[in-house]
């Protein structure tokens, strides 16, 4: 017996706009972009300015149209430096994540240490701001050691080497490189180093569940 091939009674759903219902005229239609929120008539169009739904919708979308153009101007007028502070604002919190079950790199207090830690730079920016957002160059540290004992340096160089090795804390020394970090550069750094900080955020928060 030959069997009859399936065949569906209905057809698949598109991936396209799902229909909606007109507010003002209660007319199903088709969304030509899904902020569309009424047909295509101009009288369904001004009765839904009108209404109070209509009112809130246009002054948040006019809202984050004024809320965009002043972060642009802002940032228009941010100087270079100002856009690697927030760089290396961001950098610093990385380490202090990457280095979370680590204890100070420069003294013995461990990672269950109550008091406030930092970004300490082995070496220091003022020295070698070409180094500033090199991993190598940035542990993390005690509040006491990096803030009162300038890094702590003769504790920090031999526990970085045994973190690192000797060859990359020598790389350090030795680089004199001349580096001018621009503003793409560093508004890429920025949004990067701030992902890689959700994620370790999220991946510690796992760890701890």
């Amino acid at each position: 017996m030959k069997r009859t091939p399936l065949q569906r009674k209905t057809p698949l759903k598109s991936g396209g706009p799902r229909r909606k219902r007109c507010p003002s005229c209660r007319v199903m239609f088709v969304p030509a972009r899904t902020s569309q929120a009424v047909c295509g008539e101009i009288e369904c169009a001004i009765a839904y300015g009108k209404s109070e739904k209509g009112q809130a919708r246009a002054k948040k979308a006019l809202a984050d149209v004024g809320r965009r153009e002043i972060k642009d101007r802002k940032d228009k007028l941010k100087s270079r430096t100002e856009y690697a502070k927030e760089a290396q604002a961001v950098i610093n919190r990385y380490v202090r994540l990457r280095d979370a079950h680590l204890g100070c790199i420069s003294c013995d207090k461990p990672a269950s240490w109550g008091g406030q830690w930092h970004c300490s730079h082995f070496r220091s920016v003022g020295a070698a701001a070409h180094l500033r957002f090199n991993l190598w160059n940035m542990n993390k540290s005690c509040s006491q050691c990096n803030a009162h004992l300038s890094g702590n340096i003769m504790v920090y160089r031999p526990r970085l080497v045994e973190k690192i090795g000797a060859e990359k804390v020598e790389w350090l020394e030795c680089n004199q490189e001349l580096v001018r970090h621009e503003i793409p550069y560093l508004k890429r750094l920025k949004a990067v180093f701030a992902k890689k900080c959700r994620r370790l955020e999220a991946r510690i928060q796992c760890n701890a569940a």
